[in-house]
């Protein structure tokens, strides 16, 4: 595979956190496939995947999300809104479930997982505190969410990734509560408005050799 050196950094210069969406515009079914890939496809601790990506289509209820968003206009107004949800524990089950679909994927028998299934449960099931677990399952969504983030920049599809919103009263309005997943996170994405100041804005980042050393 060959990729021009400077795709990838140009993608990450235009994108910006978008504070202003165009309404009219929707992200195509070609191009959201491409991202709804970026999401299965993305890694995880041990490939355990201990999320759910909630697409809002429905009108009415990103209109209760954004009351619950600081009235962000981005929940209403982006052409897709993605809200990241993930397991509230880890069980056997879980992990079970996850070597037969290795199984299935794979081609191979139980007996030749079975010691990866055991390790599994014995570190992260039995091995874990309870609290530690939601922390560790929420840092998986995030690589995830980093990953749809960089894939819409090479796109050229903005977004906006949210922590500003109520946790408890999205698991509310979408059905969570009793359910074994719970909101960590948005992101918002589609086309920036062409009125939205911030794309002009220059790029603030430390320097290169303040955030990244060398150790030889």
């Amino acid at each position: 595979m060959s990729v021009d050196l400077n795709t990838v950094k140009n993608a990450l210069t235009w994108r910006y956190a978008t504070k202003s969406f165009d309404p009219s515009r929707k992200i195509g079914p070609e191009a959201w496939a491409a991202l709804e890939d970026s999401l299965v496809l993305a890694p995880s601790s041990y490939g355990l995947q201990p999320w759910q990506f909630l697409v809002v289509e429905n009108t009415e209820l990103r209109h209760k999300l954004k009351a619950v968003s600081w009235n962000q206009s981005q929940v209403t107004d982006a052409s897709h809104f993605v809200v990241i949800t993930t397991l509230r524990d880890m069980s056997a089950d879980y992990i079970k479930a996850f070597i037969r679909q290795n199984m299935e994927v794979r081609n191979v028998p139980h007996e030749a997982l079975a010691g990866y299934e055991n390790m599994m449960i014995k570190n992260i099931v039995d091995g874990m505190e309870k609290n530690y677990i939601r922390t560790w399952n929420h840092r998986q969504a995030y690589i995830a969410m980093g990953f749809l983030l960089e894939t819409a920049a090479l796109l050229e599809i903005d977004t906006v990734a949210m922590e500003g919103l109520d946790p408890k009263a999205y698991d509310r309005f979408l059905g969570l509560e009793e359910s074994p997943y719970e909101t960590v996170s948005a992101v918002a994405l589609g086309y920036r408005s062409a009125e939205d100041k911030y794309q002009f804005a220059q790029k603030v980042r430390f320097p290169k050799d303040q955030v990244i050393k060398v150790i030889r």
